[in-house]
């Protein structure tokens, strides 16, 4: 069983940066695929980056690459996403998900995701 927590929302000027963090809580040593994804009001959800189970390989949308860094330590079991240069419509709930196999290219597909913390709510103005 794995539960996901997400912090570090909140609001901040157009320009400005955050880092969002997820806490993971698990059973065992396994690690797992990570993502982000974000949902605006009414907007379906998006993935937003995606990083392997070591770190070694990450992955982004294509209109966040250049802003956006997502990491992982798995000795503290914490995956972070530091978002720079927000713009207003970078407003909406983050969310963080883990997956049990590499999802490599498919790494935006929320379906293939076996949990999801709560979300973080992040306000550009």
């Amino acid at each position: 069983h794995v539960q996901l927590v997400e912090s570090g929302g909140g609001s901040v000027q157009a320009g400005g940066s955050l880092r969002l963090s997820c806490a993971v809580s698990k059973n065992g040593d396994g690690n797992y695929w990570m993502g982000w994804f974000r949902q605006a009001p009414g907007n379906e959800r998006e993935g937003v980056a995606g990083i392997s189970l070591g770190g070694g390989r990450t992955y982004y949308a294509d209109s966040m690459k250049d802003r956006f860094t997502v990491t992982r330590d798995n000795a503290k079991n914490t995956v972070y996403l530091q978002t720079n240069t927000l713009k207003p419509e970078g407003t909406g709930m983050y969310y963080c998900a883990a997956a049990f196999s590499f999802l490599g290219g498919r790494w935006s597909e929320s379906n293939l995701y076996s949990y999801w913390g709560q979300g973080t709510q992040v306000t550009v103005s």
